[in-house]
């Protein structure tokens, strides 16, 4: 079966558990894991941050960032689709009671969207408080924001008085992709999440990186929320694994979503959408009333290939480190047969 429904189906390689086996742990919610003290350092410095906090999950991560920057009431200013808003179960209203606006169209949006996005501040409207970027972004097809856009935006975000979060959870892939380091990427956002279980390979975990008085308010955010793990050192070398010998490695995933994409051209009835990274939507003719997305995935999984149905019309498929670049070929000609009956 070749798996490309998303590249959290890796599976931690054999030198990946070696080191989680061997990991020096201690209690993390005593603050006494070195392990994991030592991941959350690592991953502060790479995004430029001055300190870092590991959490389960991506969605908790972003969960705790809203948190952090909102109160009760306020509203995030968003992108279309946004992770946080479409797929994170309606977190941000339950825990902080917020509501997302949409600014512009597609992946990004510019500083004029967003001040036609925030509210006056009359005390009948909802108070802007967030904006939040997405790099890689996810429902837009792992595209890489501009970095010029996002910076101009988040200037105007500050001069707003409103915090900029960035939810990086493919940043790597933005890295790798546009050459330049995670660093300058995440440089406009006040937090950044991380997560360690995509294309870098881990089998569990985030984190989630901002200055020391944000990342110690989120640490208390992460216990409330059920999050504080006791001897996580065993998780966290498997994300300092990743962080070692995982990202340079991504650029393969890239070059496979390319071999995918260009199996399905000139296929009549499908459109592949030109990777940037290791995410490529497949558009399939037809009626949104018909789902034939659904129906093609059903198909495509008895012949051995795993799809994601992304939409009445769009399949998602996603490479990493589980799947060759002979397995995308392979997949392609497999859905490519299945259109062509």
């Amino acid at each position: 079966m070749i798996d490309l429904r998303s590249d959290t189906v890796t599976r931690p390689t054999p030198a990946m558990r070696e080191a989680m086996a061997a990991a020096e742990v201690g209690d993390d919610v005593f603050d006494e894991d070195p392990t994991v003290q030592r991941l959350q350092r690592e991953v502060a410095a790479r995004t430029g941050k001055e300190a870092g906090l590991f959490v389960p999950s991506g969605t908790m991560a972003n969960q705790i960032a809203l948190l952090v920057h909102t109160r009760r009431g306020d509203e995030v200013v968003v992108s279309e689709g946004a992770h946080i808003a479409w797929y994170e179960s309606g977190a941000a209203a339950a825990w902080s009671g917020v509501q997302c606006v949409v600014a512009g169209e597609g992946v990004c949006f510019s500083p004029e969207a967003l001040d036609a996005a925030v509210k006056p501040g009359a005390y009948y409207y909802p108070r802007t408080s967030l904006v939040a970027f997405e790099n890689t972004h996810n429902r837009g097809g792992g595209r890489v924001l501009p970095q010029d856009l996002v910076v101009a935006t988040a200037q105007r975000a500050k001069e707003l008085g409103l915090a900029v979060h960035l939810d990086g959870a493919r940043i790597f892939n933005a890295s790798i992709a546009t050459g330049l380091d995670v660093k300058t990427l995440a440089a406009p956002a006040d937090t950044v999440s991380v997560c360690l279980s995509k294309g870098l390979g881990a089998p569990v975990g985030s984190v989630l990186c901002g200055d020391r008085a944000r990342i110690t308010a989120a640490h208390r955010f992460r216990k409330m929320l059920g999050g504080g793990m006791r001897q996580a050192g065993v998780l966290a070398a498997a994300g300092l694994y990743a962080l070692d010998h995982h990202v340079a490695r991504l650029a393969d995933d890239h070059r496979s979503a390319r071999v995918f994409a260009d199996g399905l051209a000139n296929v009549k009835g499908l459109r592949a959408l030109a990777p940037q990274t290791n995410i490529v939507m497949v558009d399939l003719d037809g009626d949104d009333r018909d789902h034939p997305a659904d129906r093609l995935a059903a198909r495509a999984k008895e012949a051995g290939v795993l799809l994601s149905a992304f939409g009445p019309r769009r399949l998602r498929a996603v490479t990493h480190l589980d799947v060759s670049a002979d397995d995308c070929a392979r997949a392609a000609a497999v859905l490519a047969s299945l259109v062509r009956g």
